[in-house]
């Protein structure tokens, strides 16, 4: 399972809160652009322009002089949606049309992966050792097109590429037993995070009301120690990342415009928070906004700016997925969790199973059995070997059609 669906791994929904789009605005006030406009983001962001976070017009100069002058700009994104990807691309050329010092920070790279980042820049890799150095299908899994156009203008530009994650394993761990629970010298040299506003605990709270178990919609209770581990992983994955952004721009001057998922920078919430406690307060936060958005959503501080997108092209088709939590493990890949009516579900895995093999190909790391699933097309079945107790069985997943 790659790191983006990692957070709600812990409730094995297959997705995450920092991708999820800007949720309601707190505040209805708080919009007065808006007022009295259509329900919909093409109305209160006109596509090619840019706006504040109420949905006041901006000169679209003024926003990247400011965004060229900031330590860090923090260019949030939906990972299956290709034109953000395209208003990334844009955005980050812009900047280094006026600022050429930058560093860009992806969330979709464990700091781990950061010496292929390197050799990638120096041009010592072609595309496809990139991609295969990279594990880029367990560690990401989304199309390395959308991705690719930022990469090379790096590589061209010769613009320092900063990893950005951590290991798919820490968030996990700390998920199920809470940070203070992780010796120092496992954290991936990360620190303890600053602890998240109240309206950040709000936010979270919907989202796993929003991912109810057993078909309940009620929001958790805060001090439940569930909700509580869930919390400290999100707040250690937008710790991880907001490190390496500051350690980044004070080590070499650069601003380090940043990608990654929306919901790690809206309403200031994560990463800029994070980044706030390293003492780099004054981040820039950039937001995509899709026709079709509701304006209420434009709440005055979900961003510093958003750039209207006319939204017609459709994101990406999902692929199919388990709906397990993934650990590695010696001999294989252990199921950690079985989310209720998922596929595997359905056919028969357990908490413990050891995944050995699937379509006859052995398993040996989560990517491994990431890919084969994701390359199933819908309405076809898959079978997988695991072991349980000692003793192999064939499992078959069934995949239900579109």
């Amino acid at each position: 399972m790659a790191p983006h669906r990692l957070l709600l791994a812990l409730l094995l929904t297959g997705c995450m809160a920092a991708e999820a789009t800007p949720g309601a605005a707190r505040n209805p006030d708080a919009a007065p652009a808006a007022a009295g406009a259509a329900a919909t983001g093409a109305s209160c962001v006109k596509p090619g322009s840019w706006a504040d976070g109420g949905g006041r017009p901006l000169a679209g100069g003024d926003v990247l002089k400011r965004a060229a002058a900031a330590p860090a700009v923090l260019l949030g994104e939906r990972h299956d949606d290709a034109e953000q990807h395209r208003w990334q691309y844009q955005t980050l050329a812009a900047i280094h049309a006026l600022n050429p010092n930058l560093a860009v920070g992806m969330e979709m790279f464990p700091r781990a992966k950061q010496p292929v980042l390197d050799r990638w820049v120096a041009g010592e890799l072609t595309e496809a050792e990139f991609l295969r150095q990279s594990d880029w299908s367990a560690v990401w899994g989304y199309d390395a097109a959308f991705y690719l156009p930022v990469m090379h203008f790096a590589r061209m530009n010769r613009l320092p590429l900063v990893a950005l994650n951590v290991n798919q394993s820490l968030v996990a761990r700390t998920g199920k037993e809470g940070w203070a629970a992780i010796p120092e010298a496992e954290r991936e040299g990360v620190g303890s995070p600053a602890a998240p506003s109240g309206a950040y605990l709000d936010h979270l709270a919907d989202v796993l009301a929003a991912h109810g178990r057993n078909g309940s919609s009620a929001k958790p209770d805060r001090d439940a120690p569930e909700f509580r581990r869930f919390v400290e992983a999100q707040s250690v994955w937008d710790r991880a990342m907001a490190e390496r952004i500051a350690a980044t721009h004070r080590a070499t001057g650069r601003t380090v415009v940043a990608l990654m998922g929306a919901g790690h920078v809206q309403e200031r919430f994560g990463v800029p928070n994070q980044l706030a406690d390293l003492g780099i307060r004054d981040a820039m936060v950039l937001l995509p906004w899709d026709g079709g958005r509701d304006c209420a959503t434009l709440n005055g501080t979900v961003a510093d700016a958003v750039f209207g997108l006319d939204g017609r092209e459709a994101p990406a088709a999902p692929k199919p997925r388990l709906g397990v939590l993934l650990e590695p493990t010696g001999d294989g890949v252990r199921i950690g969790k079985v989310q209720d009516g998922s596929v595997a579900a359905k056919a028969g895995f357990a908490t413990g199973d050891v995944v050995v093999a699937a379509a006859g190909t052995p398993v040996h790391t989560p990517g491994d059995l990431t890919g084969i699933v994701q390359r199933q097309a819908p309405g076809t079945w898959l079978p997988v070997t695991v072991k349980r107790g000692g003793k192999e069985r064939e499992l078959v997943a069934k995949f239900p059609a579109r």
